[in-house]
């Protein structure tokens, strides 16, 4: 069995924990495989007397049986970046503050890892955003989990962002910026700018505006199996395009086309986990302090 983990740096407090996580694998005899950028944290000498390899973005990780995330959503969606299309079931560990896709805390880790190297987990698919342009901008990291967001830059004056489905034009929003949000991604910058919760299976994105000026705009939901296009103009010369964390700054000339990528990502879900159980958990959705 080989299982690939990545993080964040931690703290001196988190590391015993993060030993055991190691050695609950070790004690399947897993091979650990530890993401180039996480093992610089490593140091310690308990984990030298570990037998760790490295990988990076762009390895194959073929052979890999699960891939666990040890931080918060963030470092979940770095570690995407890791598996790519590769489909690798991932396991996120909860060491932030929501933990709204590293949904197993640091008292279920043990546990949690143990179900893993057992197979004992059913895998949770969620769709991806591919995003295409003009001009190598992402490379081929041209893909997210969340969401794909067109932003003004700075302080700049608002942008036109020109929107199109399947060739049909949608709207010019006259906004700060635009999102388009996987059902992942439903519960993030989208729904913090008004947009809905989407049920992950419901095969729909949502296209959410940021700030827009006239306030008769509002998200739209569309089928996850359209072709989005989008025209941008505006007083500043650059404006920012975002990939879930990765963020490029481009100008007017680019073209952009987000659509379905042709893979998806493998939550593992264990026992008694399920989406609506965390939407009632992490975002008190429902919560009514009369009952």
């Amino acid at each position: 069995m080989r299982i690939a983990v990545h993080g964040k740096e931690f703290n001196r407090q988190s590391a015993p924990f993060i030993i055991r996580v190691f050695e609950a694998l070790s004690s399947y005899k897993a091979e650990i495989l530890v993401s180039e950028k996480f093992s610089r944290f490593l140091t310690a000498p308990a984990f030298k007397k570990l037998k760790l390899k490295t990988f990076d973005i762009g390895d194959s990780l073929k052979k890999v049986d699960a891939l666990i995330s040890i931080g918060g959503d963030g470092t979940l969606l770095d570690s995407v970046t890791h598996i790519g299309k590769q489909e690798i079931p991932v396991l996120g560990i909860n060491t932030g503050r929501l933990g709204f896709l590293a949904t197993n805390s640091k008292e279920e880790a043990e546990q949690a890892v143990m179900k893993v190297c057992e197979g004992a987990y059913t895998l949770d698919m969620r769709s991806v955003l591919r995003l295409e342009t003009n001009k190598d901008v992402f490379g081929d990291l041209n893909f997210a989990l969340n969401d794909v967001t067109i932003v003004k830059k700075d302080s700049s004056s608002m942008i036109t962002i020109h929107t199109y489905i399947d060739g049909e034009f949608l709207n010019s929003y006259w906004a700060d910026g635009i999102i388009v949000a996987t059902p992942t991604g439903s519960t993030g910058y989208s729904l913090s700018c008004g947009g809905p919760l989407i049920f992950p299976r419901s095969e729909n994105f949502v296209i959410t505006p940021v700030s827009p000026h006239n306030l008769t705009v509002r998200p739209i939901v569309v089928a996850d199996g359209s072709e989005i296009t989008f025209g941008v103009e505006g007083r500043s010369k650059k404006f920012l395009i975002s990939l879930d964390s990765r963020v490029a700054s481009v100008d007017a000339t680019i073209k952009l086309k987000v659509s379905k990528a042709d893979f998806k990502v493998n939550l593992i879900q264990l026992e008694g986990q399920h989406y609506f159980k965390t939407l009632r958990q992490k975002l008190n959705w429902g919560l009514d302090i009369r009952n």
